[in-house]
């Protein structure tokens, strides 16, 4: 998918959200672990209530290899259930992948050839060469982890080097590496103040910016400081779209969340 067709959707939906499907057996509804397959279950059903809500899902990997080779299935058919049902959504393997040449080569076609998704996560510690390699696949994305929302984060990424915030040092590095006019960041919603700072280095890039909601990032700042010309951001919320019931009502009340988001989003896009 490239970014004028998310784009388009952004603004077809009147939405920018992004759900992140991160599935734990012991918070899903207890009903659901009787099925063949809970976990796709599940996302299935989270998808049906919730697709005309959101323009992209996210399913963060780990809670899918944690499960072995039946969770791996489950994100396999969870996929290719978007893929089908709903083409017009952006999605994004968040697999966080940050190894070199060769290695990175795989992981790209492990998750854009046989998957299917759209983009992926990656974390570029080892420099050009993890990422490039994920930059090479027609209308695919690399997402960069850019600045993060979680308390480590200070450790490194906003340490100033030769006067300069690290993070920063990395984004604007990225721009110089082959295809990066496909490269996507993440930087955290509990960081709003930062946005005016990277959409100086690039301002028409998308962002994923997860933390809105649960982790207490407010949706109103990140867009004052961080949404582009042309939108430029997904704003992702996992637990508090699909963990909002563990009843037999779970899909409903995920839809009711994620509306409520959706309005907000809309009310932001009119004005």
């Amino acid at each position: 998918m490239t970014t004028q067709q998310l784009t388009q959707q952004i603004h077809a939906k009147k939405s920018f959200l992004c759900i992140g499907l991160d599935v734990d057996l012991t918070k899903i509804p207890q009903h659901l672990l009787q099925t063949e397959d809970p976990i796709f279950e599940f996302n299935k059903a989270i998808i049906d209530a919730t697709h005309d809500l959101c323009v992209s899902y996210k399913p963060n990997t780990a809670f899918y290899e944690a499960y072995g080779l039946k969770g791996w299935q489950s994100l396999q058919k969870t996929i290719n259930y978007i893929n089908e049902n709903y083409p017009e959504i952006f999605t994004i393997a968040d697999a966080k992948r940050g190894d070199i040449g060769n290695t990175s080569s795989m992981y790209a076609k492990a998750f854009f050839e046989d998957l299917n998704f759209d983009s992926v996560t990656v974390a570029p510690y080892m420099g050009k060469d993890s990422v490039e390699p994920f930059l090479a696949f027609e209308n695919k994305h690399a997402i960069m982890l850019a600045l993060t929302s979680n308390e480590g984060a200070f450790d490194f990424q906003t340490k100033n080097v030769e006067g300069k915030e690290l993070y920063k040092t990395v984004i604007e590095t990225s721009k110089t590496w082959k295809n990066s006019e496909k490269l996507m960041y993440v930087v955290g919603a509990t960081k709003a103040e930062y946005f005016t700072d990277i959409r100086k280095i690039v301002p028409d890039s998308f962002l994923l910016v997860p933390g809105v909601g649960a982790q207490g990032g407010s949706l109103s700042e990140v867009c004052k400081y961080g949404m582009s010309n042309n939108v430029g951001l997904l704003i992702n919320s996992s637990r508090g779209i699909i963990y909002a019931s563990n009843g037999t009502d779970f899909a409903e009340k995920a839809r009711t969340e994620a509306l409520k988001l959706q309005q907000e989003m809309a009310a932001i896009l009119s004005n």
